[in-house]
């Protein structure tokens, strides 16, 4: 069992973290909720985090300086910003550098805690891909919609009592009227939502229809953007769903006789790590990027070259690419080419890339990858859901110690 004090040390520590939150909704233009109901939530996520960031301690997931280091790298370049240009710019809203930089030690440590708790942990079945399949076959235009969905979960604990679950239905419908009310979404969900992205409006952005559960799906069927959707149960709580938006994902269809767009590419990958900053890996691919302008080098012997992947020694090929195979940031930047073209550098994941499509073709899909693709489509379903009953389970099993009657008295 894990064991949390909460007392005026503790909150103490995490003032920086209601002050970098209170900062982020203003600029997202969200209400801000009461003082009494933002310390609440704060407080309750705050238990949640230290019972992860506990059993992560117990389990050995460290997070060394360096990784840190580059990390907060990366976050001043997404910004446009140098490293020291970003700590400025936080200590110029009030905010601590030093306890942004370990703030950002627990959300790694929580994401490498969650990957191993829970995603590596998912298993499809192959009845459930069957299913899926001929679900797909019968509603093709489902499966290639997007939706972008906001949620307030008013989480029930584990074995909850009926008293519990009854207590839990008043505070989801207490949410539900004060929607139906006019309240903002998003100040209602600061208010009464137990899921992470609770103090950030509940948005969880465009989904493809594949990857929400199918319980999401049936509430919203029928609603209209703008909506909010009836109450729904689910093994973690109660849910309220307001359809912000849909549109045609431009997927292809996944079912018999389905057909596929596949790009032949090549790349040059430059990693950022301790030698190489975020910085010197752009500047390194402008300069070939210049040469193969200038058609002073081919692409594929400089990927021999210069590049960090698998795929140098191939003169950097990637075979035949099918939609999903590669991370967002390189499939949207890929796809944006035409054969022959060459782009600047692309930021992922893994480092930065100077990317050439060489050809496109159209094919039907293979049963194995349409099976593939299925299992892929299963398994974002039920990361979220995985995630918050994992939680669930998490908080309720920790034993939390109150010691805060007096920490609002002069």
């Amino acid at each position: 069992m894990t064991l949390i004090q909460i007392d005026r040390s503790l909150t103490g520590i995490r003032l920086g973290t209601r002050a970098l939150l209170s900062l982020l909704l203003k600029r997202q233009n969200i209400q801000l909720p009461a003082r009494e109901v933002l310390q609440k939530q704060l407080l309750e996520r705050m238990i949640v985090n230290r019972a992860q960031m506990q059993l992560a301690r117990e389990t050995g997931i460290r997070i060394d300086d360096l990784l840190l280091d580059r990390a907060i790298a990366r976050i001043a370049e997404q910004n446009k910003l140098t490293v020291q240009a970003f700590r400025d710019q936080l200590e110029g809203d009030g905010l601590s550098f030093a306890r942004f930089r370990e703030e950002v030690r627990e959300e790694i440590t929580l994401q490498r805690l969650r990957e191993r708790e829970v995603d590596n942990k998912i298993q499809i079945t192959d009845a459930e891909i069957d299913n899926f399949l001929a679900a797909a076959a019968g509603n093709a235009d489902e499966a290639q919609s997007e939706i972008n969905m906001a949620q307030i979960l008013v989480r029930i604990p584990e074995n909850a009592t009926p008293e519990q679950i009854a207590e839990r239905r008043k505070r989801a419908d207490q949410a539900l009227a004060q929607l139906n009310s006019g309240v903002e979404f998003a100040k209602v969900a600061a208010s009464f939502s137990d899921a992470g992205d609770a103090l950030t409006g509940g948005e969880l952005g465009w989904r493809s229809a594949s990857r929400l559960p199918q319980l999401f799906l049936d509430a919203t069927e029928k609603i209209k953007e703008g909506e909010v959707a009836p109450l729904v149960r689910s093994a973690n709580g109660f849910h309220i769903l307001k359809v912000i938006g849909r549109r045609s994902a431009g997927m292809a269809k996944t079912g018999p006789g389905a057909v596929v767009q596949q790009t032949l590419a090549r790349h040059i990958l430059i990693k950022v790590n301790q030698i190489v900053s975020a910085v010197e890996a752009r500047r390194k691919l402008v300069e070939l990027k210049e040469r193969l302008d200038n058609k002073a080098a081919k692409f594929e012997e400089l990927a021999r070259l210069y590049s960090n992947d698998g795929s140098a020694s191939k003169g950097g090929d990637l075979g035949w690419i099918y939609p999903g195979d590669t991370v967002p940031e390189f499939e949207r930047a890929m796809n944006a080419l035409q054969p022959g073209e060459v782009s600047g550098p692309i930021e992922s994941p893994f480092g930065y890339h100077l990317i050439e499509v060489i050809e496109r073709k159209s094919e039907e899909i293979s049963r194995e990858r349409q099976r593939l693709m299925a299992r892929q489509a299963l398994r974002e379903q039920k990361l979220e859901e995985s995630y918050e009953d994992w939680l669930r389970q998490l908080r309720d099993r920790a034993y939390v110690e109150y010691r805060l009657d007096d920490i609002n008295r002069p």
